[in-house]
């Protein structure tokens, strides 16, 4: 339930935003930074034609990766399909593929699950991963069930937590399996 109301929160929130820019009422980024913008854009439209997608199906991709910005606080776009996450990356499944790669590196094909790097935590759900590699308590917006891969140092316990903090589960290092993510509200990794 929580869940479903802060959802409807960004959304309201969203819509205000896009409102008051409309009205003028926000002020455009400076020249260097509508520049620099421009630059990853043209970026990531190479991407996404490198990878074979359509011009519809790249604008559905941005459109998911629009929908993670804005329910992940200081996250930034790092490529067409790669976000930079507090305590690691997301990356968000283009159309056609069953499992998210990276298109902007190597191996972009989809058809197997990228590999987590030894001292990750990678969360899965269908279509889209997360990779913890820094130590910190985060937030998980997901619903859904998925798999997890604790291929951190061995011994090192990941806890996932409830709304009010406590502890649901832990998984210690090296360790993988499947999760109901609706349940987790954080995740600490180390």
């Amino acid at each position: 339930m929580n869940k479903i109301r802060a959802f409807m929160l960004r959304a309201t929130v969203g819509v205000f935003a896009a409102g008051a820019l409309a009205a003028g009422l926000m002020t455009a980024p400076a020249a260097g930074a509508q520049t620099s913008q421009s630059d990853s854009r043209q970026a990531f439209t190479a991407q996404t034609q490198r990878a074979g997608l359509t011009p519809a199906q790249a604008g559905e991709l941005q459109d998911r990766v629009d929908g993670y910005l804005a329910e992940e606080p200081g996250s930034r776009q790092v490529s067409a399909n790669r976000i930079a996450i507090e305590g690691g990356d997301l990356v968000v499944a283009a159309p056609g593929q069953r499992y998210a790669r990276d298109l902007a590196g190597p191996g972009a094909s989809g058809r197997a699950p990228a590999a987590c790097g030894y001292g990750h935590l990678c969360l899965y759900k269908p279509g889209d991963s997360r990779d913890y590699y820094r130590c910190g308590t985060y937030s998980l917006p997901w619903v859904g069930d998925g798999t997890f891969n604790n291929n951190q140092t061995r011994g090192t316990t990941a806890k996932f937590l409830n709304s009010d903090r406590s502890v649901r589960w832990t998984s210690t290092a090296p360790q993988t399996g499947t999760a109901t993510w609706t349940q987790v509200y954080y995740v600490v990794p180390c």
